[in-house]
C-alpha cells in the first residue's frame, strides 16, 4: 500500500483524486511542527505541501520510504532542494496551474497602483471627495520592463500589450526575437532595460543570481517615477533599498504581493508607505487555482508513485517534464540493460557511456543517462540511489560518465548502447523498443540477440563445444528449474547463452552450473515484470 502524507490545506477535489487510486491511502495531517513532521516523513512514500510547511535538512534527515514531495504551487523556496537530493527524494510542483490567476493580480495591483485605488476608497470611505488629490496615470503609452518570459512573465506580457502597453523582456534563456508575434522587444541586459521603463514587474525564480538583484545601484538607473511590481518572491527587490527610493521621488510606487519575510509585521518600512500598494501573496488565491493547484500535484504525485512517470521535477536536472510512452519505454529499457550490465561488472564501474542512434532519442539522451546510471550502480551501495541523486553520487565518486547522440541509425531502427569500463573489464549491452513500445535487447558483448529484458534471467558464457547446451538444461531439470525461454549467440571461440527462467535460479543451482568444465561466466539478473510482453 503506497501512503501519501498531505501536510498543508489541499482543495478536496485534490483529495478525492487521491482517494479514489487504487492502492493507495491518504492522510490528512496539518499544522505539524518542524519536529512532529520529522518523526512521521519516512513512513509516507509521498507528501503533497503547500507554502505553509517547511520541508528542511532536518526533516528529511531519516527520509524512511519518503520518494516524492509535491508542492502545490510554483515556489519551492520552503523545500530544501539540496538536502531532499541528497536523501534521494524527488521534488515537484505544478507551474502551470496557478499561472492565470498570478497574471491577474499582477495586473490588478499594477492598476490599482497607476491609479491610486486603494488609497482613493479608504479616502471616500472616510467621508472624504478628494477627486484631484488621487490624479492616476494611464497604461497606454507607457513601457513595461517585464523580469522572466516564464509562464506568469509571458501571460503579464499579454496583458500588458492588450492595454496598448509597450514591452520590453529580459530572460537569458529567451533569445526568439519573434516572441508574443515579435511584439515584445528583448533586452540583452539590466543595463539597456532599466532606463527604458516606466514600470517593472518581477516573475522570475528566487535563487542566488536573483536574490536582491534589484537594488539601489538599479533602481537608480530607472526613470524618476518609475513605479515597481513585484508578485514573484520577496527578495528579489531590495526592500530597504525600494523604501529609501519611494522616500526620495525616485520611484512614484510600488505594488508587492510577496515580501522577503511572510508576514512582514506592522514595522516594515514599505507597508506604511502611502505609495506601496500591498496584498498578503494572494497571486494564486483564487478559488480556481486553488482546485487546479491541488488536482495537479495529487495527479503528479499518483503519476510517479504508481507509473514511474515524472512530470513538474524540481531537483531533477535534464529530465523533460513530459515523456511519451515511447521515450518512458526507451527510458525502462536503458534501466533494464544497467541492471544486466551491473551483474557483468564484478570488478566496479569506473565510466558509463551512453550512445543513442536516431534523431528522435537525441533530446532525451542525458535523462536516459540518467535512468542508466542509477541502474548501473544501485547494486553497488547500500544508501538509497535514485534518478534523484545518482549525480551527486557519481561525482563524489569520481565515476566518468558520457552520453553520446549520434543523429542517424546507420540504416537500422533506432537504439541505444550502453557500455561499462572497470576494473579493466569492459561490457556492452545493445537494446531498441519496437513499434509496440516493448523493450528488447540487440546485443551483450557483441553477441546478437533479440530478447525482451523481463524476469528471472541467466547469463552463461561458455566455450563453444558439443554438450553445454545439454549440460545446462539437465543440471536445471535435476532442480525442478524450468526454462522459459533461450537466447544463444556464438562469437569465435566462445558463446553466450540467455535462459528466462520461471523462478530465480536457487545458489545450489548456480554452484552446479559454475562447476561445469566450459562453463566460463555465470549471471543471474532479475527484472521487472512488463506489462506487456512479446
Amino acid at each position: 500500500m503506497i501512503r501519501i502524507l498531505v501536510a498543508d490545506k489541499l482543495a478536496e477535489e485534490g483529495l478525492e483524486r487521491l482517494r479514489a487510486a487504487e492502492g493507495v491511502s491518504c492522510d490528512v495531517k496539518t499544522g505539524l511542527s518542524p519536529s512532529d513532521l520529522a518523526g512521521i516523513v519516512g513512513d509516507y512514500d509521498g507528501m503533497i505541501i503547500r507554502s505553509g510547511v517547511k520541508v528542511t535538512a532536518e526533516v528529511l534527515a531519516k527520509p524512511g520510504k519518503l520518494r516524492v514531495v509535491a508542492r502545490a504551487g510554483v515556489g519551492v523556496d520552503n523545500v530544501d532542494l539540496a538536502a531532499a537530493t541528497r536523501a534521494g527524494v524527488l521534488v515537484i510542483n505544478t507551474p502551470d496551474a496557478n499561472t492565470i490567476s498570478t497574471a491577474e493580480h499582477t495586473f490588478a495591483v499594477l492598476l490599482s497602483l497607476a491609479r491610486q485605488v486603494p488609497n482613493a476608497c479608504a479616502d471616500l470611505r472616510a467621508g472624504n471627495w478628494n477627486r484631484a488629490k488621487f490624479e492616476g496615470t494611464q497604461l497606454a503609452g507607457k513601457t513595461l520592463g517585464v523580469i522572466g518570459l516564464g509562464r506568469v512573465g509571458r501571460a503579464v506580457a499579454v496583458r500588458a500589450l492588450a492595454f496598448e502597453m509597450n514591452v520590453i523582456a529580459l530572460d537569458p534563456f529567451v533569445q526568439d526575437e519573434g516572441i508574443l508575434g515579435g511584439r515584445v522587444r528583448l533586452a540583452k541586459n539590466l543595463d539597456e532595460m532599466l532606463p527604458a521603463v516606466d514600470y517593472l514587474t518581477v516573475h522570475a525564480v528566487m535563487s542566488d543570481a536573483t536574490r536582491g538583484m534589484i537594488g539601489a545601484a538599479q533602481i537608480g538607473r530607472m526613470k524618476r517615477g518609475v513605479r515597481i511590481i513585484n508578485c514573484a518572491r520577496g527578495g528579489i527587490v531590495d526592500e530597504a533599498a525600494l523604501a529609501e527610493a519611494i522616500r526620495s521621488g525616485q520611484v512614484a510606487g510600488a505594488a508587492l504581493d510577496v515580501f522577503a519575510q511572510e508576514p512582514p509585521g506592522k514595522d516594515h518600512p514599505l507597508v506604511a508607505l502611502p505609495q506601496v500598494v500591498c496584498t498578503p501573496h494572494l497571486g494564486a488565491s483564487t478559488v480556481e487555482a486553488q482546485t487546479a493547484v491541488s488536482i495537479e500535484a495529487a495527479d503528479a504525485m499518483l503519476d510517479y508513485l504508481l507509473r514511474g512517470q515524472v512530470r513538474g521535477a524540481c531537483n531533477l536536472v535534464g529530465l523533460p517534464p513530459h515523456m511519451s510512452a515511447k521515450e518512458l519505454a526507451t527510458a525502462d529499457l536503458v534501466a533494464r540493460m544497467g541492471t544486466v550490465l551491473a551483474a557483468l561488472c564484478e570488478s566496479g564501474v569506473g565510466s558509463v557511456t551512453l550512445t543513442t542512434f536516431g534523431p528522435t532519442l537525441t533530446p532525451i539522451a542525458p535523462a536516459l543517462q540518467r535512468f542508466a546510471m542509477a541502474a548501473v550502480m544501485a547494486p553497488f551501495v547500500n544508501d538509497r540511489l535514485n534518478l534523484v541523486n545518482v549525480d551527486d553520487f557519481v561525482r563524489q565518486r569520481g565515476i566518468s560518465t558520457l552520453h553520446v547522440s549520434q543523429p542517424e541509425s546507420r540504416g537500422r531502427a533506432e537504439r541505444v548502447c550502453l557500455s561499462v569500463e572497470g576494473g579493466g573489464s569492459r561490457h556492452e549491452i545493445e537494446g531498441s523498443v519496437g513499434q509496440d513500445d516493448v523493450p528488447r535487447i540487440l546485443a551483450v558483448d557483441h553477441y546478437p540477440m533479440n530478447l525482451v529484458p523481463a524476469g528471472s534471467m541467466l547469463l552463461i558464457f561458455n566455450d563453444d563445444r558439443p554438450g553445454v547446451i545439454g549440460f545446462v538444461g539437465t543440471t536445471l531439470g535435476d532442480m525442478k528449474i524450468n526454462i522459459a525461454d533461450m537466447s544463444l549467440s556464438r562469437h569465435a571461440n566462445r558463446a553466450l547463452m540467455v535462459l528466462k527462467l520461471d523462478a530465480p535460479p536457487s545458489a545450489e543451482a548456480l554452484r552446479a552450473l559454475g562447476a561445469g568444465a566450459s562453463i566460463l561466466q555465470l549471471r543471474s539478473v532479475t527484472l521487472p515484470s512488463l506489462s506487456r510482453t512479446a
